[in-house]
């Protein structure tokens, strides 16, 4: 944004100007300090016949042209002086300002690099490199997410629209599939819209913050993601002790919900297991995910939480959802200032851990949180 202000002096020329004048007004107190502690000392008048002795008035009319020169010396060196000095002081300040206005061009690959030991430029260049930085890698992945969200919403809209014109060109042809198959890929193209405005919720944090048992939510996302795990056969337990944290109700259950169920769908085709826990520790309540499944590279892993991004060998059928059930979980993790742990289990499968920051046992209502639960 472009501010339209009065023009005015340069830092560069304030700076020399008060060198400039901190010079003449140590130089004027140095000469006043020797009229002062000396030449008052000196007799106003001398009577000594045949005897020249100057006295106070010979001394101030020989005294103050020369404290006149050594002022207007003092003057110029200290303009011409400190014009140098300042200018060599900023000139990291403007390297700052040139690629300032780089980055305020579109320009985010730049860094300042300053050269030198530490001081105030060099930690504020370091800090607007870091910055750069996060802003280049930020819209990487916006620019990433945007290109990929437009590719998924894009295929749907196709099967549609393909679907329509052959309708269209064959008016006799029985509907009833052509009905169930629009219904499917509308249904996916619901959900991937709904995934996309939960993530933009939580990146925003534009959510009502109170206190929620991590372990009640843990519970509930279970309980209806059984019937899903029994028709795959895989076992789903879920213990632990009460987790009372501060954060969204609905966005923290969204976020189990989707770990329990990648967890679900990303598993053995047969006889596996999924392990959901809460714990508290000091400062912090954690809420773990285990499942069986494909051994997964470490080199895999940290790609799971990148919008769209499937692993590649792993189940995938018609609730393999839309490629953003981790995306969206780290994005509430950190907007709940939580942290997210992905770890690959030695048998195969993963280990999720989420730690999110402890509440206090009583809220500011009263109640009181049990200080343990049973085993469910």
């Amino acid at each position: 944004m472009n501010v339209d202000r009065a023009p005015g002096l340069s830092v560069r020329l304030k700076l020399t100007l008060s060198y400039a004048g901190f010079l003449m007004l140590a130089g004027a107190l140095l000469l006043a300090a020797v009229w002062v502690f000396l030449l008052r000392y000196v007799p106003e008048v001398i009577h000594t016949p045949g005897l020249f002795i100057p006295n106070q008035s010979d001394l101030l009319r020989a005294f103050a042209p020369a404290a006149t020169a050594v002022l207007v010396f003092l003057l110029m060196f200290g303009l011409l002086g400190g014009w140098l000095l300042a200018g060599s002081m900023l000139a990291p300040l403007t390297r700052i300002t040139n690629a300032t206005r780089r980055a305020a061009d579109g320009s985010l690959s730049h860094r300042i690099e300053l050269e030198g030991r530490r001081d105030e430029f060099r930690e504020l260049a370091d800090a607007f490199d870091t910055m750069l930085t996060r802003l280049e890698a930020h819209i990487a992945e916006q620019q990433r997410f945007a290109a990929n969200a437009s590719h998924e919403l894009r295929t749907p809209l196709a099967i549609s629209r393909t679907l329509l014109d052959v309708a269209r060109n064959d008016p006799k042809r029985d509907t009833g599939e052509l009905v169930e198959r629009l219904h499917a890929v509308n249904a996916r193209a619901i959900d991937l819209t709904e995934a996309l405005l939960m993530l933009s919720r939580a990146d925003q944090r534009s959510f009502t913050r109170g206190y929620v048992d991590l372990s009640l939510v843990a519970e509930e996302a279970t309980e209806t993601l059984l019937p899903l795990a029994e028709r795959r056969g895989i076992s789903l337990e879920a213990s632990g002790d009460i987790t009372p944290t501060i954060g969204s109700q609905a966005l923290l259950l969204q976020m189990t919900t989707n770990l329990v169920h990648n967890a679900i769908v990303h598993n053995l085709p047969a006889q596996g297991a999924i392990w959901v826990s809460t714990s508290v520790h000091p400062g912090s309540v954690m809420l773990t995910v285990e499942n069986t499944g494909k051994k997964l590279s470490p080199q895999l892993v940290p790609t799971l939480t990148e919008p769209f991004q499937r692993g590649t060998q792993r189940v995938r059928d018609d609730h393999a959802g839309v490629g953003l059930g981790l995306a969206i979980v780290k994005s509430i993790t950190q907007a709940h200032d939580g942290t997210l742990t992905i770890t690959p289990r030695p048998d195969g499968g993963l280990r999720i851990t989420v730690a999110l920051p402890a509440a206090p046992l009583t809220d500011p209502a009263g109640y009181s949180w049990p200080r343990s639960s049973p085993t469910r």
